[in-house]
């Protein structure tokens, strides 16, 4: 199954630049029917704002992006290209502008444009979508901090701690690292811990908040 980033929620961040406000605002869109829609009431919502500047990235799919009458290559295109730098798919976002009464130039309007984007993407966090693994970890308490580094080192992500007479970790993995990571955990623990796969799904995590 594919893996590819997306955004981990909806969200939106502000800021004013020369008295210009600036709304970034980012929503997951599975399909590019989706994308429309939520262009479509984020347009409703803010039918007074001066411009409403969108660009969306389907996995598989289109890639579209709008200036919104802003000079051309200002807005929209700035727009896109955070979404692509930060490797982001299945993602609209949209930014209104409030105009301040002052001119920003097409340099200020390239840089307002990627700001608000970015900390909309900032504002939203990424999730990588892969098949993961669930893994179960019982270990000594000695082990407990080098065991969850291991699961770190490997993409992993610890999801809960248990505690009693041993460490229980449960954590998932990527698909094509558990291998690894069991192999790895028998060398680290010389042999005390045994990891059991207990499951598999394809989902979202969160990678970077």
């Amino acid at each position: 199954m594919d893996e590819y980033l997306v955004p981990t929620k909806a969200a939106d961040a502000e800021f004013t630049e020369r008295r210009s406000r600036f709304i970034g605002h980012i929503v997951p869109a599975e399909t590019e029917e989706e994308a429309i829609a939520a262009l479509k009431a984020f347009r409703e919502q803010y039918w007074d704002a001066t411009h409403n500047v969108y660009a969306y990235i389907i996995h598989g799919g289109a890639m579209r992006y709008s200036d919104d009458s802003e000079p051309q290559g200002t807005a929209g295109m700035p727009v896109l290209e955070v979404l692509r730098r930060e490797g982001i798919e299945n993602v609209l976002c949209v930014v209104t502008r409030y105009f301040g009464g002052i001119l920003l130039g097409a340099g200020g309007l390239v840089r307002a444009y990627t700001k608000a984007a970015k900390i909309a993407v900032d504002a939203a966090g990424i999730s990588q979508k892969r098949v993961w693994e669930t893994v179960e970890l019982p270990c000594p308490y000695p082990l407990f901090e080098r065991l969850r580094g291991e699961v770190a080192a490997m993409d992993g992500i610890v999801q809960d701690v248990e505690y009693g007479a041993e460490v229980l970790i449960r954590a998932i993995l990527p698909q094509a690292k558990t291998q690894d990571f069991l192999a790895r955990i028998t060398d680290v623990s010389r042999g005390q811990v045994s990891a059991a796969v207990t499951g598999q799904e394809y989902r979202a995590f969160p990678i970077k908040e």
